[in-house]
């Protein structure tokens, strides 16, 4: 994975902060200094939390479990959906659903009733609706994909939660804190990265910014992904020949019969010969 160098998060704006008068004072560790009423982040620090959160990431992935994705932020929705969604992790984009951990069994519903409703225009029950019904059902139909499209491979709660913005994503945070569902953040000058498991500080509002981090993440991801899929496959190829080794075929174990009882008569000859010679010499 290639690790994100200080000067592309120089040249990405992810080092501007808020102003001064707005800041969180438990974000004091990660500023650097102030400048012209603006804090600046010290990215050495950001990088080193980058590491830190996309090595967990990649453990994560490599276990199978998913990660969902939180960016409802205008700068932020086009970027997170089309990087996440280029690793098959679930994400938030829209309006954050209340209770969509908590609650999960009915958001749970909700998804499955936009499935079915994939299947009734399949199976051609579709045809037998009035007009007004199908209007009505494409609109229901429309509405849940805009808000839980995203998340329709997600089968069970996720094992972690990655955020944009703490502030905007609070509910979210919060409901995945209640949980105990550990949460990677891109944290702000104004933001408290208290209760967040893996802080990223950063600027989360310019989009240069959202993409590099974001995208370094799916990297991870993705590397944890395919060491997943190699593992698997030289397990299945081990327990092949493991197979073909154990178990001899009956042919083969026919000839070794074969052959064990042709020795066994050889060695009957050669016993017989050397008693005739034994009595030739006695007589």
């Amino acid at each position: 994975m290639p690790k994100a160098q200080f000067e592309d998060l120089l040249k990405a704006g992810c080092h501007f902060g808020h102003l001064k008068r707005k800041w969180n004072p438990h974000m004091a560790p990660y500023i650097f200094m102030e400048k012209n009423g603006i804090h600046i982040l010290d990215l050495h620090k950001t990088a080193v939390k980058m590491d830190e959160s996309a090595a967990a990431l990649k453990q994560i992935a490599k276990s199978g479990r998913k990660i969902l994705f939180v960016a409802t932020k205008k700068q932020a929705k086009q970027i997170v959906g089309d990087l996440v969604g280029n690793v098959n992790m679930p994400y938030v984009t829209e309006r954050w659903p209340g209770g969509m951990l908590t609650n999960f069994p009915t958001i749970r519903k909700a998804v499955k009733k936009m499935t079915s409703i994939d299947k009734m225009t399949k199976d051609g029950s579709w045809d037998n609706l009035s007009k007004r019904e199908k209007l009505q059902i494409s609109r229901q139909r429309a509405k849940l994909e805009k808000v839980l499209g995203s998340i329709i491979d997600l089968t069970r709660l996720p094992a972690a939660l990655f955020v944009v913005d703490v502030m905007k994503e609070k509910i979210a945070v919060r409901e995945a804190q209640r949980l105990g569902i550990p949460v990677f953040a891109m944290v702000d000058t104004n933001s408290d990265p208290k209760g967040i498991d893996f802080v990223i500080p950063a600027n989360d509002d310019a989009s240069e910014s959202i993409k590099l981090i974001v995208g370094e993440m799916c990297d991870s991801i993705a590397e944890g992904l395919s060491e997943r899929k190699s593992e698997r496959e030289k397990e299945t190829t081990d327990k092949k020949d493991q197979k073909s080794k154990s178990k001899k075929s009956p042919a083969k174990i026919d000839e070794d019969i074969d052959e064990d009882e042709d020795i066994d008569e050889d060695e009957d000859d050669d016993d017989s010969d050397v008693a005739d010679a034994i009595e030739e010499d006695e007589e």
